[in-house]
């Protein structure tokens, strides 16, 4: 009888240990299979598109954590009540990414067609480097925190062009090029606003431990970027560069050359091809390069000038904190709806919504600027971040759809230097404004206009035309 008992005494606890277990695996293993049904719907799983999904969102993570850890340090913290001058040093700081950016990086991982995989993975795994070298810096502001920091700008900016240039492979069927940047896009939103807080709560521990956090995340997506499809290297099936535009077209021609000579330049007697830029495939890319830039330079304009504007001059009843809270969580907002709206869009043309969303922009900042309040300032910060995720999508959309393969990593690389410019110049402007909120809002619509001069006609006679460039799959 003993024997019995002793046999069978262990089975109710470890019956009552494997519920506990398994009550405890439930919330993770259920949220995990959770994201995967999400991430893999509507053929996203089969073509390899959940992957890039999730990788995005660890990218996401892995960027705010860092972005937490260096939010009370010197190189983040530039108060609005300080000197104009160090914004515009800010300003200046921000787009050393970039100067490497475009001239470097792009052209390089053009000539590396077959390592996006390694290249997005590297990406990562320098980041988990560099998150370690910060570390022992960030309480003390040493000078090593400084190029650490923009070696992590720098490549976050790489793995956002790879990343861009990929999409176009792991396209579903029936999938529209928007709606796949969209989902990308707001997986990494999801995952920031989800790793926001865990950060934080690392920060109360110390300064050091969310880039503990960020290096462990980043090694994990270093790890996952190795396990998308290898049809990501692979060149079959691949578009190579037009060394001609199509006749007919609004693209630029080559200049003249001798007979004989096809189109490039004579070099020594040899005849040396001509890459073709963001002007020789098409109207479509150039005038939404134009379209984005004019909501890019908004972006950086109402940044600046409403910080420096509400502190000085709150909204009605209102703190300059929260003043600057209500405009904030405004365009999050609205730049949040605009991703998730691109999710949901069907396959239409890239070029209405671009279109379209610098319409309603302009719409919203004239009636800012006639109508000047706090519920309208607020309406053009939730317009621009809701305009301005739209557009974005669309344009890469058009570059992916449009751009050859064999040059579409330096395009991102352009189109994303050229946009940093235009928020910049937006911001800048915004520093040297008088802090006036009409004339504020006057000028922002003035920006939107010059956008839309430049850009509406020639997008929707694109849009009528048709785009002679087939879907990548």
């Amino acid at each position: 009888m003993a024997s019995a008992r002793s046999h069978d005494g262990p089975g109710p606890l470890r019956s009552a240990g494997r519920s506990i277990g398994h009550a405890l695996r439930v919330p993770f293993t259920g949220t995990a299979r959770g994201i995967r049904k999400a991430t893999h719907a509507h053929g996203a799983g089969e073509s390899g598109l959940g992957k890039l999904i999730e990788l995005h969102a660890v990218n996401g993570a892995g960027d705010v954590m860092i972005t937490v850890a260096l939010a009370s340090t010197v190189f983040f913290s530039v108060p609005t009540d300080q000197a104009r001058g160090r914004v515009a040093l800010y300003l200046a700081v921000t787009m050393a990414p970039f100067i490497l950016l475009a001239p470097v990086i792009g052209p390089l991982l053009d000539r590396l067609p077959h390592g996006r995989r390694a290249a997005m993975a590297g990406s990562m795994l320098a980041r988990a480097a560099l998150a370690l070298t910060m570390s022992g810096a960030v309480a003390t502001g040493d000078l090593e925190l400084y190029p650490a920091a923009l070696g992590v700008l720098v490549c976050s900016k790489a793995y956002g062009v790879v990343r861009s240039a990929v999409v176009p492979r792991l396209l579903p069927p029936k999938f529209s090029l928007v709606k796949a940047n969209s989902r990308v896009t707001l997986a990494g939103l999801l995952a920031t606003g989800a790793a926001a807080p865990v950060g934080a709560g690392l920060q109360t521990i110390g300064p050091q431990w969310p880039l503990y956090g960020a290096c462990a995340i980043f090694v994990g997506g270093g790890i996952l970027a190795f396990t998308l499809p290898p049809k990501v290297d692979s060149a079959k099936g691949e578009s190579r560069a037009q060394l001609v535009p199509p006749h007919g077209g609004s693209e630029p021609r080559p200049s003249p050359t001798k007979p004989g000579n096809k189109g490039g330049t004579k070099t020594g007697g040899k005849s040396r091809e001509r890459r073709p830029g963001l002007r020789s495939v098409g109207p479509s890319v150039l005038h939404g390069l134009q379209a984005n830039a004019a909501h890019r330079a908004l972006s950086g304009f109402l940044i600046f000038f409403l910080a420096f504007l509400l502190r000085e001059h709150p909204l009605a009843g209102q703190s300059a904190a929260i003043s600057l809270g209500i405009v904030g969580a405004a365009a999050g907002v609205g730049n949040a709806l605009g991703t998730a709206v691109g999710s949901w869009l069907r396959a239409r043309g890239p070029e209405i919504i671009v279109a379209s969303v610098l319409g309603l922009a302009l719409g919203v900042a004239i009636l800012a600027a006639v109508f000047f309040s706090t519920v309208m300032v607020a309406a053009l910060a939730a317009t621009a971040g809701l305009t301005q995720a739209l557009s974005k999508l669309s344009l890469d959309a058009m570059i992916q759809r449009d751009v050859p393969e064999e040059v579409r990593t330096s395009a991102f690389a352009r189109s994303e230097t050229l946009l940093q410019m235009a928020w910049v110049v937006g911001g800048a402007i915004g520093i040297a404004l008088p802090l006036n909120g009409v004339l504020g809002m006057s000028v922002a619509a003035g920006l939107l206009a010059l956008g839309a001069s430049a850009s509406v006609r020639g997008l929707l006679g694109a849009a009528r035309r048709g785009s002679p460039h087939p879907r990548v799959a």
